[in-house]
This record gives C-alpha cells, structure tokens and sequence, in this order.
C-alpha cells in the first residue's frame, strides 16, 4: 500500500512538503520554508512530522525559498540522500540556500544585539555551512526524460513556466496490486504567453492523481499592458522627483522587471542611469538565466539575436556590495530601486522602505504574491503603519501592485493546464493555496467537468 501524506502547504502559500511513501522508501516533493506572520514562521521551528534519515530522496520542483527553505535544516537533522531538481534550478538553489542562511545568521545576531526577540539567546534556523552540506546533496536530471531513481520508481520533470528550471513533477511506481500509477505534482504553474520563459507544459503520461496549486485559483489577473502601467508609474513619480521602489523577488521577477526596464530605457522613455539593481543574489541569478540558453522563449531569444539583451552585464547600475546600498539612501534624484525581498520581510528593500515609506513623493511597486502576514501584504491591502526592525514606519508613499508581473497562473490558466493533461485525473487534491481560492478553483475545475477536486488539511494521509 502506498501513502501520501500533506505535510506543508495546506490552506496556504508557503511551506510546500508532501511525501509519498512506498513499502520502506519515502519521498519528499519539496522542502519548503514557512513565511508571512509569526504563527507561520514558527512552524520552521517545530520538529519535522516524519525522521529526516528515514527519507530516501527528496525532489525539488523549483528553487523559490517556499519550496526549498526547509532543505538546509532537513540535512541537518540526519537526511543523507539524493535531492533531485532540474539542471537551470541548481545554480538558483544554491543562491537562495545560501542567502537564507546568511540572512537568518545575521538576523539572529541583529537581534541579539538589539533585544527585541522573544528568546534569550536568538539562534538561526541554520547556518551557511548547513546550506553547503545540503548542496552536496543536489543531483540533476534533465527534462523531459525518464529516469528510475529506485527500483521501481521512476521520476520526470516538464516545464511548469514558472521560474527558470521551474517543473512539474511526474513519478510513478507500481500500487499495491501489482499496476504502474503515476502522480503528478503541478509544482508552481507559471503563465502562458509571457516573455522570458517557454510555456508551462503538462505531463506526458496520464495521472492516476494531480496535486495541483491553487495560489491564484478565485480570479483572474487583470489584463493589462505591464510595460506601460510600470512606465506610467515611473513617470508620475519621477515628475513629483520621487523614488520607486521594488520589492522584487531575486528570481524571477526581478528579470521580468529588467526586461521591461530595458524595453522603457531602449525607447528613451527611461535613463538607464536611474535605475539600480540592489540585490546581489538577483544579479547573480539574472547572469544564470543570461547562461540558461535552452530555456529562451521565442521572443527573448529574437531580441537577443538583435543584439539586445536585457540582462547583459552593461543594463543598469549593479549594487553587490552593502555600502552601495546604501548610498541610494541620500541620493535625492529620481531612482527606480529593485531590491530584495519581494515580500518586504527581509532584504536590502527593507532599510529603503524605511527610508522612503513616509514621503508621499515616492511609489512602491510590489510586482508579486503577498502573502498573508507579510509586510508586502499589510501594504497593498492599505496599511497607514508598518513596523520595521522594531518600530512603527508611517505609509505615505503610493502603493501600486503589478498584476501583470504575477508568475502563477490564475484560475483560467490553471483550468487551460489541466485541460491538456493526456488523461483526467481520477483524484485531484489542490494545495498551495488559501482557503478561499482552493475552494474557488475547486468549484470552477468541477464545473469544467473534473473529478470533484479534495481540500488536504495538514498530515491528512491519503492511501493510493
């Protein structure tokens, strides 16, 4: 009898974990941090559900911290085996592994010396050198290919569109009469038709089971042109001699942005000199994707043959290192800042937040999902205060969200992707998502005549 038990991301967005369990081996598909409010993010705390040794391999679908975060501290709790991901995912993985762990280190010591954490002695969730050793666990397959991982169980990755190296999950394995089944892990479905990455792809062999996410599954994006909403916002502020500011995620969105910033700057409707890029880690991810060759979409790679490449080295001001950074606090012209985080819990973007939140000249952008309980989230849905490092920020700046940036499907796109599965599905269960939009998609995915789709609750154990 084989079992798959929902471990993370469950009535929410963040801390995808679900394992699937065969007589005597267990897998995990993901490993993902919690973030968004304190009740959240003490979940990373809490001992996994399941020994760390016990678990023969874990595969990755891409490499966003939701999905990864948890890795480090998995390693360093006794797990030993395989971790399995796309070969354009490594280079991302390591990144923001290493990243969180650099950033929870110096959280830790920030507030030690400050006092306003609620331990005696604040630790971090890991360190840089559990990052390393969890590394060294990575294993790459390409997609598209079959590969048998363990005797009798096979493993698959298809685009999802994501993110660079983004997949949906294929693995199959004989159930307990003796017949090949095959579940199919959605992973993040990305959007159709938008530039940089190819499209999101659907399985090749028909599931027996679909864990499909549900992020956006209770509305649509708002169709508009994103260059030109960015554009009108940069000039608007620039006409009051503000700053915008962008809370931008290091992979991803912060190379939509580039794209966009460059079509703008190429155009003469932008100075390249006022726009700065003040996140090491997406600098270093926009020179993976300017590697990741095979991942063009048709338009990026038109405009690369032209001889014009958004994410060439010479695009727009780099800030690697801190004091950089900080200069862009008394710069006084007009500036468009991409920083990290994307939810304004963390990153470089903070200190900006805190700098320019109360001066009704400047805008923030944010260009992606807010989760509930972040500061991202508090101010798009029209916070007056926010606190920063322990303090209360007054919000005066315009606050405009991007939804043309999105990188998950909405409800129409995700019932497109399912619509070209090669089978329907017998089961569907939805995750990844809030309540509400699980329940929305639930609905509409019933009404296009799916299988009645189930709602996983947290450790629900589900024999296949």
């Amino acid at each position: 009898m084989a079992t798959v038990i929902f471990h993370g991301a469950c009535g929410c967005v963040t801390g995808s974990c679900t394992e699937l369990a065969w007589s005597g081996r267990r897998l995990l598909v993901d490993c993902g941090l919690y973030q968004g409010d304190d009740d959240l993010e003490q979940r990373n705390w809490r001992p996994f559900p399941f020994a760390p040794s016990e678990i023969a391999a874990v595969v990755v679908t891409h490499a966003h911290l939701d999905h990864t975060g948890l890795l480090p501290r998995l390693v360093q709790q006794g797990f030993s085996g395989p971790i399995f991901c796309t070969r354009p995912s490594r280079a991302l993985i390591s990144l923001v592994l290493q990243d969180a762990a650099t950033l929870q280190e110096e959280q830790a010591r920030f507030a030690a010396r400050k006092g306003y954490s609620r331990h005696d002695k604040p630790e971090a969730l890991y360190r840089v050198e559990d990052a390393r050793l969890t590394l060294r666990h990575l294993q790459t397959l390409p997609f598209d290919e079959q590969h048998e991982i363990f005797p009798g169980i096979s493993l698959r990755f298809r685009r999802a569109g994501h993110l660079l190296g983004a997949a949906t999950v294929e693995i199959a394995a004989k159930d307990s009469s003796g017949e090949r089944k095959s579940w199919c892990f959605s992973g993040d479905v990305g959007r159709f038709g938008v530039p940089i990455l190819r499209d999101p792809e659907p399985p090749i062999e028909p599931p027996a089971a679909l864990l499909l996410e549900s992020t956006y599954g209770d509305r649509l994006h708002r169709q508009e042109d994103t260059k030109e909403h960015l554009a009108a916002t940069i000039e608007r502020t620039f006409a009051r001699g503000g700053a915008v500011i962008i809370p931008a995620f290091a992979l991803g969105r912060s190379q939509d942005l580039l794209y966009y910033l460059t079509e703008l700057a190429d155009e003469g409707r932008l100075a390249a000199d006022s726009v700065f890029l003040d996140s090491p880690m997406a600098i270093e991810a926009t020179e993976a994707y300017l590697r990741a060759e095979s991942e063009r979409d048709e338009e990026l790679i038109r405009r690369i043959d032209a001889g014009d490449d958004p994410f060439a080295a010479g695009r727009f001001q780099r800030c690697r290192t801190v004091s950089q950074s900080k200069a862009l606090n008394v710069r006084t012209e007009p500036a468009v800042i991409v920083a990290g985080s994307g939810m304004a819990n963390g990153g470089r973007v903070v200190h900006h937040l805190a700098q320019r939140l109360g001066d009704p000249n400047n805008t923030v952008i944010f260009a992606g999902y807010q989760a509930a309980g972040t500061r991202g989230r508090a101010l798009v849905d029209g916070a007056t205060s926010v606190g920063i490092q322990g303090r209360p920020v007054a919000v005066r700046a315009e606050i405009v969200q991007l939804q043309g940036l999105s990188a998950h499907a909405d409800q129409a796109e995700l019932l497109r992707w399912v619509a070209a599965l090669p089978g329907p599905p017998p089961r569907i269960f939805l995750n990844h998502g809030e309540d509400p939009p699980r329940k929305a998609l639930a609905a509409a995915l019933a009404d296009a005549g799916s299988v009645r789709p189930e709602l996983p609750l947290g450790e629900d154990r589900v024999p296949w």
